[in-house]
């Protein structure tokens, strides 16, 4: 072989491929165990709330609570729980959160009254704001570039099948009453699987050492804490207690302290929970705006057909599960295909989304008002119809978010992200549940009550509508500026 024919062999032979790491698919296992954890645990209590309320005890804002105390600790704590994660290990703080998350669930199993779990219901979104945020780390170093999008496409999957079989499980636990444990069994579904976690991180996820100069920002923690909490005690506690002025006062200052908490992110850049260049970044707060609207307005509805279904038509734990059903089946339809017509026909897809949600949401309504005896099939074309919408919208909303935020700025964006996910939850139970039982207080029925509330569900998707216009017309653009 000549020295010419040596050289032109050498370049075509492909570049040595990027390291991998041999259990790198066992790891992402572990990592989606988790996800799956988290997600079950976000729906699966809005089931069996009533439940829990007719055996513990407590006023119609003790079950708003149930719900909104996990999202709410979750959302507050969440970007801390990424920072600790890069200052002392991924492995560490994911094995942590993991531990801390089973025993909580495993303390609700037992909690002897609401107060108690309700109390139990934030350390569990507090672990799972450590553990949480830990995976996709995690994944990230575990896998080469060329495959870290398979990684990723398993996500989804994962969500779907939780969403689809979240609230048929809670159902069909509670109403099964598994060994005489009722609800109590719906907080032990995490146990095997955290045991599981818990072994399988020990065993396989790789020691990391963290990054001990980066530093926290207890001040803006405090500060997005009370902030939150200034905004979600008074919406849930508000009409139990007659809507004193004080409880306008706490509301103002929930207002307030997130304003102060943004002055002092802006010039803290050093320390700050959220890179000061993303709040100067209007593509990315519109989008948290659009994202914070979209939440609230999916999440409470669920809550608010669920407390309906059980308190208002009678139905089962596990009926009112599959009567839920029809939203996740409309989103599995629509999710697909969201993708590329927003490559298509830019950011105008996803706002066609959220009007077939609003006319779900819509035709929900008329079909619920205007029925005498209210089944499951009488929500299904509704639910449906709302559900392709949510599959329509909610998949490209994030890449047109991210999209024009800065390499060096993901992490924190990202995480800000998934926090305002969870404030909106907490943010979305707490004012639709409110309306509700509002409307019943007043004397109206459970069917009328239901119809009304959901009709103002309607105004967030609305206000997201507009909000999508401070968007790029396409992802590409903005990541394109970036």
């Amino acid at each position: 072989m000549s020295i010419s024919t040596a050289a032109v062999t050498d370049q075509d032979q492909p570049a040595p491929a990027p390291e991998r790491n041999p259990r790198r698919w066992q790891i992402l296992a572990i990592v989606l165990v988790a996800e799956l954890m988290d997600l079950i645990d976000g729906t699966i209590v809005n089931v069996a709330a009533p439940a829990i309320r007719r055996d513990l005890g407590g006023s119609q804002s003790t079950l708003q609570w149930f719900g909104a105390a996990y999202t709410l600790a979750f959302a507050v704590l969440l970007i801390t729980g990424g920072r600790l994660g890069d200052r002392l290990g991924r492995r560490r703080v994911f094995v942590t959160g993991i531990i801390g998350f089973t025993l909580a669930s495993a303390a609700c199993a037992v909690a002897p009254s609401a107060d108690a779990l309700i109390v139990l219901r934030v350390l569990q979104g507090g672990f799972g704001a450590l553990l949480i945020p830990q995976g996709f780390g995690v994944v990230k170093e575990v896998f080469a570039e060329d495959e870290i999008q398979k990684a990723f496409a398993a996500f989804g999957p994962v969500i779907g099948i939780a969403a689809v079989a979240s609230p048929i499980i809670g159902g069909a636990l509670t109403s099964g009453n598994l060994l005489g444990l009722g609800w109590r069994a719906v907080f032990l579904v995490n146990v095997p699987f955290g045991i599981a976690g818990l072994v399988g991180a020990l065993a396989l996820m790789p020691k990391t050492g963290g990054r001990r100069d980066l530093r926290l920002d207890p001040i803006g923690v405090g500060l997005v804490t009370l902030a939150s909490v200034g905004l979600v005690y008074p919406l849930v506690e508000g009409r139990q207690l007659g809507w004193p002025a004080w409880i306008f006062g706490v509301l103002a200052a929930g207002v307030i302290g997130f304003l102060a908490f943004a002055a002092y992110e802006r010039h803290h850049g050093e320390r700050a929970l959220i890179a000061p260049s993303l709040l100067r970044n209007s593509t990315y707060t519109s989008g948290l705006f659009v994202v914070v609207c979209f939440f609230a307005s999916m999440i409470g509805i669920n809550l608010l057909l669920s407390v309906f279904c059980q308190l208002g038509e009678g139905f089962s734990p596990l009926k009112t599960g599959l009567t839920l059903a029809p939203f996740a089946v409309g989103v599995a339809l629509t999710a697909g295909p969201s993708y590329p017509l927003a490559q298509r026909f830019g950011r105008g897809s996803m706002q066609v989304g959220l009007v077939v949600m609003g006319a779900g949401l819509g035709l929900l309504a008329l079909m619920v008002g205007g029925a005498g005896h209210v089944s499951s099939w009488t929500l299904v074309p509704g639910e449906l119809l709302a559900g392709m919408g949510m599959g329509l919208a909610l998949p490209p909303l994030f890449d047109f978010v991210l999209a024009g935020v800065k390499e060096h700025e993901v992490g924190s964006a990202s995480g800000v992200l998934n926090a305002s996910q969870q404030l909106a939850a907490a943010l979305g139970i707490a004012v639709f549940a409110t309306i509700f039982f509002a409307y019943i207080d007043a004397g109206h029925a459970p069917a009328s009550s239901v119809a009304k509330t959901v009709l103002f569900a309607i105004i967030p998707l609305a206000l997201a509508f507009l909000g999508v216009f401070r968007l790029p017309r396409r992802a590409r653009e903005a990541a394109a500026i970036a």
